[in-house]
């Protein structure tokens, strides 16, 4: 059986039992979305949002793309933030990255050939990382240097949204926290020091 063959399945039961659970929801969720928050963070598979966080349908406006970068040159993330900022009116934004994340630990090795788009991707990421080399040079093993640059990498996109006009220029700005979950615990840790 494939997996999607699966999938459809699963979703009969998880349908069935979240309108056990709440016989309101999917009257509720279809009339519209109000989330409250946008969660920028990466596509890899272990780090879904609403499970991380508790969260449930509707409450987090989502974009996730490779080592959650945020990016004004990405028109399909610009466009998420936009229309979170200015049409939803998020008040808060959550740029979340992981420890372990490959995309991070691909732009500490050279560019393979086979993937040229996510050479492109983690650009942003190589010229991060050779910004900062002097600090990731001190410590001891790859493992140590991608979750150093994971977090650096939440840093410095919490500051490119914190410069986007359409977050300044918005009536009420939404608050940016950069957030890092640890795969180990399942843990998030607050990195950015305004964020407390």
């Amino acid at each position: 059986m494939q997996y999607s063959t699966q999938m459809l399945a699963q979703n009969k039961v998880w349908a069935y039992e979240a309108a056990l659970a709440d016989s309101t929801l999917f009257g509720r969720i279809s009339r519209g979305q109000s989330p409250r928050v946008l969660w920028f963070g990466c596509s890899d598979s272990r780090v879904p949002a609403e499970s991380v966080t508790g969260c449930g349908l509707g409450d987090l406006f989502v974009h996730r793309n490779i080592a959650n970068i945020v990016s004004p040159d990405d028109p399909s993330a610009m466009s998420v933030i936009e229309y979170a900022v200015v049409a939803l009116q998020v008040e808060e934004i959550v740029v979340c990255g992981h420890y372990g994340c490959g995309g991070v630990r691909a732009s500490l090795l050279p560019a393979p050939d086979e993937l040229p788009h996510v050479g492109r991707r983690i650009g942003p990421l190589r010229a991060l990382a050779c910004r900062c080399g002097g600090e990731l040079d001190r410590l001891a093993d790859v493992d140590a240097k991608t979750n150093r640059l994971a977090e650096l990498n939440v840093l410095e996109q919490v500051r490119s949204l914190r410069a986007m006009d359409v977050i300044r220029d918005a009536p009420q700005p939404p608050k940016i926290h950069g957030w890092i979950f640890d795969t180990r615990s399942g843990l998030i840790k607050v990195l950015d020091p305004t964020d407390e």
